[in-house]
């Protein structure tokens, strides 16, 4: 049996922590979404208003910097709130997104638009595996916590299709449509969310001990790995784990909030603490520094240099851009848990080097054939497919598993805040700069810029990324802890 599970069968799914992870993943269904549709979106966004590229730029990446202020919003106010309800408020701001973007009658007003629901990403990003860790065991968290990346692939995929089936509509009626469709789900959420559980952690946290258990025997397998759980949450706060009542007044030191916790984990940290934040925040960086948004959102560019020429045709390839990304995270989910965080991240960005060096090579003979060449066409396209699958099965779902199991709780909101804020500073980089840097350095030799950055992530997960599989979230700074302390420059992480 793993350390910090219990009871007969530790590896069993709980059905209700299930249903209350798939829940909270919705809200990253609608993200995904209003990413996907945004790529096909921009096509015609870009014929009705005649913007330049400079402004589809901007475009395509003011979601992501509004997102900045979302996840950074979205620590504080689920330490206030709780986490069902941060939901319910990103849920909301989606849906005055959603409709602004459908009404879009001026290049600006569809910027108000994305700029409102990029709020609505942060918080999503933020809240949604968060949620999801704090509900689940320690034996099932991974594939829990990666629901939510689950959500944003269905919903990209989603957001193609909609670009396929509405493409043939006329051009004023057609992308805001594909835009303003996302209200409804966004509603929907907004009422089922109140049914869900608050976290169990966060309520001891708030000292409602006698709610938090009531929950925490909803979510764990049976009354021993409930009390277990209890017992490892009121330790790690500072509560008599034999404690009994219903509430209890928590230490001050644990209840403040605000900037004595931001000076804790920003200008004063433990060796522990900062070896989690350097960790947590590096893995969020390289995730989106090693391309992916480039392929998400410009990929119908990549094929048109590879030579696809007719719109349909490159909204139909993109779809499999789609279907690829949804079909490897949901391996990722059945792997995440019996080959561990580690070894899934380290296989996933040796295998986007090799995939993203031969889309970079391929290009380049595609462009210098002015796509006549059939097997450079499809050469560039199984590549492209290659990097999303290397990209799904390990680096996009592991990033947000382990950045919201590795944080103490006093910590967790911030943390995973500012990580979700480092994550869309670089989405929002790449998305805004990549028709730039395509027609400065050609669309291959981005790619082969991408390869790079990828070998120096390898080199960083390798020696900063200890496996946490199997480990309760209280006993994550003790890991972090005894890593730190060997005498072995980093490399005895390897053996975790």
């Amino acid at each position: 049996m793993e350390k910090g599970t219990a009871g007969e069968n530790p590896t069993r799914i709980n059905k209700y922590a299930c249903a209350c992870a798939i829940v909270a993943s919705m809200i990253s269904i609608i993200f995904g979404y209003d990413t996907g549709v945004m790529s096909g979106a921009m096509i015609f966004v870009k014929k009705e208003f005649k913007i330049s590229d400079a402004k589809t730029e901007v475009l395509a990446g003011i979601l992501n910097l509004c997102a900045l202020v979302g996840s950074l919003s979205a620590g504080r106010t689920s330490d206030y709130i709780g986490r069902r309800y941060t939901i319910v408020i990103a849920s909301v701001i989606f849906l005055g997104g959603s409709v602004v973007m459908g009404y879009g009658p001026s290049y600006a007003v569809l910027l108000v638009g994305r700029c409102i629901a990029g709020v609505g990403v942060g918080f999503a990003l933020m809240i949604a595996p968060v949620y999801s860790a704090e509900v689940s065991s320690p034996s099932t968290r991974g594939f829990l916590t990666s629901l939510p990346e689950v959500g944003i692939s269905i919903g990209i995929l989603l957001g193609y299709l909609s670009n396929y089936i509405f493409s043939g509509l006329p051009l004023r009626l057609g992308w805001r449509i594909m835009l303003g469709i996302a209200a409804i789900p966004s509603l929907f959420l907004a009422i089922c969310i109140l049914r869900m559980p608050e976290s169990p952690r966060w309520l001891i946290m708030k000292g409602r001990l006698g709610e938090a258990k009531e929950i925490m025997y909803k979510v764990s397998n049976d009354p021993e790995e409930a009390e277990l759980r209890l017992r490892e949450i009121k330790r790690a706060i500072g509560i008599d784990e034999n404690c009994d009542d219903d509430s209890v007044r928590i230490p001050d030191s644990v209840k403040s909030q605000g900037e004595g916790i931001w000076k804790e984990l920003l200008l004063k940290p433990t060796k522990s603490l900062r070896w989690i934040l350097i960790a947590g925040v590096g893995i969020h960086f390289f995730e989106h520094a090693t391309g992916i948004e480039a392929v998400i959102l410009y990929s119908h560019k990549i094929f048109a240099k590879a030579g696809v020429h007719d719109h349909k045709h490159q909204i139909l390839a993109t779809c499999g851009v789609g279907l690829t990304k949804f079909s490897f995270i949901v391996l990722s989910t059945i792997l995440i848990d019996r080959v561990g965080r580690r070894k899934l991240v380290l296989t996933s960005v040796s295998g986007m080097i090799v995939a993203l060096t031969g889309l970079g090579t391929f290009l380049t003979l595609a462009e210098q054939s002015g796509g006549k060449l059939i097997w450079t066409l499809v050469l560039s396209i199984i590549t492209t497919y290659s990097y999303v699958a290397f990209f799904n099965v390990g680096l996009a779902p592991v990033t947000w598993v382990y950045t919201a199991e590795i944080f103490p709780l006093r910590y967790r909101g911030l943390g995973v805040g500012i990580g979700v804020a480092v994550n869309r500073l670089m989405n929002a980089t790449v998305s805004m700069t990549f028709l730039s840097m395509m027609s400065a350095m050609t669309i291959a030799g981005t790619f082969f810029m991408f390869a790079g950055i990828s070998i120096i992530a390898l080199i960083f997960f390798y020696y900063f990324l200890p496996e946490t599989k199997g480990k309760s979230l209280e006993e994550m700074e003790a890991l972090f802890t005894r890593n730190k302390g060997s005498n072995s420059k980093f490399v005895e992480i390897g053996k975790y």
